[in-house]
């Protein structure tokens, strides 16, 4: 099946990013004891890997059916999530950063692919990159490894009045 040279410049670039960004994580896989942070670490590349077999498939001339995305496992974050070392709380923090530039990336490539099967097939994987998003900010939440600034109920409050009249216009 032929492509439109926007999809096939997207995809090339994108499986350029997976090849290193799979690197990377399996780095930090080899260098990570925290179990659950391997759990997650271990997911992500398989997925990741996934999304490269996919690309692969759509980019093939000679495919004519239509390509789908794997669904990823649903982890069980219910366990202990334990401690971090100083070197995997850098790790987790980059980690969950990857994961969400790659879903931008993901969907920001999506709004300018022309095939239907391609588009719908890059906001699949941004909803994914998402999805370890969240998976390492659980992670980074249990192990209290960021700080993250709260508004006060007052500023909310401001907010809410300030822009309750859009509703009603």
């Amino acid at each position: 099946m032929r492509l439109p040279a926007i999809d096939l410049g997207l995809m090339s670039e994108h499986l350029a990013a997976h090849e290193g960004v799979i690197y990377k994580l399996e780095i930090y896989l080899n260098n990570v004891q925290n179990k659950t942070f391997r759990k997650i670490l271990k997911a992500h590349i398989d997925t990741l890997r996934n999304h490269v077999l996919v690309m692969l498939m759509l980019i093939n001339p000679n495919r004519v059916e239509k390509v789908s995305l794997p669904d990823i496992e649903k982890m069980n974050m219910d366990v202990p999530l334990g401690k971090l070392t100083p070197w995997e709380k850098n790790m987790v923090l980059e980690s969950r950063f990857t994961a969400n530039a790659m879903g931008s990336n993901n969907f920001n490539s999506a709004s300018m692919m022309k095939n239907d099967n391609v588009k719908n097939i890059h906001l699949q994987m941004s909803y994914q990159d998402i999805h370890f998003q969240k998976m390492y900010n659980k992670l980074i939440t249990a192990a209290d490894v960021e700080f993250v600034p709260m508004a006060s109920l007052e500023e909310q409050w401001k907010a809410l009045r300030k822009y309750q009249h859009v509703m009603s216009q």
